[in-house]
């Protein structure tokens, strides 16, 4: 596009911002998406539950087999048969609980891991099609190597809460629970030095959760730095080797990866310092458990089983205790990544339907520009007061120089935006009244760029309509001047044109693009600059085709070269926004403005090949004919 727009590179950085002290509404959001599986979420739930509970027991059940190999070892009432079949029951039961605990926390996780699919699924399709809502000034100012990274390891970051660190809540919340109140109905002060590394290790971690929340933030700005680099190099790599400056990008590369690596190791030494504060905390406090455990057992106020109990709560805990760290870095991760992805996801179309939007309904198809203005930033006007009518059958041509506002023009029909003032209209009807579906469907447009997926010549040809029939695509094929090309090719119409078009040259995408456009038979057809790559013969032969192709469209041919222009109905010429000339080609070249200095130039360019497209009466002939317009104030 030629005309001046906000750079994406500058504005990425601006285009979204995040609130890094919204976790618990982002988690919370997370988990709503989570509860629309109501059903398999309490079946998580209860298998979580489950395996909590089965753990509990195994504290109690080893107290038990601790006392009962003490008995048959101090030789008491009981008969050594009697304390093996104990230990043996003892020994089955806690068998069968570990057992249950294992089965319940494997299918606990599978569906859990379900879910979080089950929602990553869900987040892709909505982030997807929320990106073919989104207008193009919204792309315009956020590079695609920032939303690849939201709609992938966002996402993830984003789908692994799920999985993780909503169920591993759960199961600490109903573990630390239920075992504190077991073991304060049994010993207040054994409890007490039992739990006293929790609260102490849950002030580190959480600490160290708040702190992680800001560095995965950053983290993912850095990847979306790093993914843009990386993306940006690959799309230009013939551009890198022409210039030699393979060096130039591996020192891009590298600092940025370097600054990814930089706050990758901040977020390693956070949770080291941790862990490392959790893992003394516990220590101490199973040394002084032990201390006055044992300072009990031998006053026999206490069991060696109850103390047994004891340690193995500590030890029951120690694992989901330590699990607060990845709660919290899940948690953490999930606000940030998050927080990006519903950030995209709430913003509301800038180009979308009127409330009440009704199908456009053409009569006679009579494009108009009334009084039409336009800036992509306010105060900085790109067109100003432009107007003009095009018919079924007619051709308007529109030159300028570059900036001057041509592509916006091609742009502003589709409604890819919307116009500042004025109104542009199709038999009357405001286009912002009507659908965008039915607009689009109407109108057939060949961008400046000719952009072609990676798949076969029929499916880009067929883009606009994948249920054309094969005549169709042949016909449009023809007219583009591409079909004997592609007809030679080794498996024709079945052939993959690579990424971007790369098996094809320049000019030969142009032509498929233009083909692209034919074929749904729109009622308005706009060529932005799209036959830039065609040599003169072959965009001779292309023109002609299109005549027939049409001779019942309201046409719209926006263009450099003027041998593309000489045959409209009408050629308006654009300076700096505005309507400076009108006329055919004959009555501008005779007006001597600035379509007939353009055309001096290019006919001297080509050793005066234009020329032969204008009779040789053509000076002479009623320069009163010719509307030039002077700049508005």
């Amino acid at each position: 596009m030629s005309d001046s727009r906000p750079s994406p590179r500058d504005a990425a950085a601006d285009s979204v911002s995040i609130d890094v002290s919204a976790m618990p509404r982002v988690l919370r959001r997370i988990m709503g998406l989570a509860l629309r599986y109501p059903g398999l979420v309490a079946l998580a739930v209860g298998c979580s539950i489950g395996a909590a509970l089965f753990s509990l027991t195994l504290p109690r059940l080893f107290g038990q087999a601790v006392d009962q190999a003490h008995l048959l070892l101090a030789g008491g009432s009981a008969s050594a048969d009697d304390v093996q079949r104990a230990l043996i029951n003892t020994a089955l039961l806690v068998l069968g609980a570990a057992s249950l605990r294992g089965l319940l926390t494997g299918y606990g996780g599978y569906v859990a891991e379900k879910v979080s699919q089950k929602v990553a699924y869900d987040l892709r399709l909505s982030f997807f099609q929320q990106l073919q809502r989104l207008s193009f000034g919204f792309h315009d100012k956020i590079h695609s190597g920032d939303l690849v990274t939201r709609g992938m390891l966002d996402l993830e970051g984003t789908r692994a809460f799920i999985q993780g660190g909503m169920m591993q809540t759960l199961t600490l919340v109903m573990l630390l629970s239920v075992s504190a109140f077991m073991m304060f109905s049994t010993d207040v002060t054994m409890a007490f030095l039992a739990l006293a590394f929790v609260p102490i290790a849950g002030w580190f971690l959480a600490r160290m959760g708040f702190l992680l929340r800001v560095t995965w933030l950053r983290v993912q700005q850095l990847m979306s730095v790093l993914t843009l680099t990386m993306e940006e190099n690959l799309q230009g790599i013939r551009v890198v080797r022409a210039f030699s400056a393979k060096a130039f990008e591996m020192g891009k590369f590298d600092v940025a990866a370097d600054n990814a690596l930089q706050y990758s190791f901040k977020r390693i030494t956070l949770r080291f310092r941790a862990i490392t504060a959790m893992t003394l905390s516990y220590y101490g406090s199973m040394a002084m458990l032990l201390w006055y455990g044992g300072h009990q057992v031998i006053a026999g106020a206490m069991s060696v089983g109850r103390l047994t109990e004891f340690l193995t709560y500590m030890t029951l805990l120690q694992a989901p205790i330590r699990q607060i760290a990845m709660i919290f870095a899940s948690a953490a991760r999930a606000t940030s990544s998050g927080g990006r992805v519903f950030e995209v996801l709430d913003l509301a179309p800038e180009i979308a339907d009127a409330p009440g939007a009704r199908p456009l309904a053409p009569t006679q198809g009579i494009l108009r520009f009334e009084h039409v203005d336009f800036s992509y930033d306010e105060g900085r006007p790109v067109l100003s007061d432009v107007s003009f009518e095009v018919r079924p059958g007619q051709t308007l041509g529109v030159v300028g120089a570059p900036g001057s506002g041509k592509s916006t023009i091609a742009n502003l029909i589709p409604r890819f935006y919307d116009v500042s003032g004025g109104r542009i209209t199709i038999d009357g009807q405001d286009i912002r009244e009507v659908s965008l579906a039915t607009l689009r469907e109407y109108i057939g447009l060949v961008q400046q760029e000719a952009f072609l997926f990676d798949t076969t010549v029929t499916n880009n040809v067929a883009y606009a309509d994948p249920w054309a029939e094969e005549d169709r695509i042949v016909g449009a094929a023809r007219t583009a001047q591409l079909h004997d090309y592609i007809a030679g090719l080794p498996v024709g119409y079945t052939t993959r044109v690579g990424e971007r078009g790369v098996a094809l040259s320049g000019g030969q995408r142009q032509r498929m693009s233009i083909a692209r456009g034919v074929v749904p038979g729109p009622g308005v057809m706009i060529f932005d600059d799209s036959t830039a790559a065609i040599d003169a013969v072959t965009e001779r032969k292309v023109r002609d085709a299109l005549a027939s192709a049409t001779e019942t469209k309201a046409t719209v041919i926006i263009a450099h070269r003027l041998s593309s222009l000489m045959h409209a109905d009408q050629i308006i010429v654009l300076d700096e926004g505005r309507v400076v000339e009108r006329g055919d080609h004959r009555s501008l070249v005779a007006a001597g403005g600035v379509y007939a200095e353009l055309y001096a130039l290019q006919t001297r360019a080509d050793g005066g090949g234009l020329s032969e497209d204008l009779a040789p009466e053509a000076s002479a002939e009623a320069p009163a004919a010719s509307q030039t317009e002077g700049v508005r104030a």
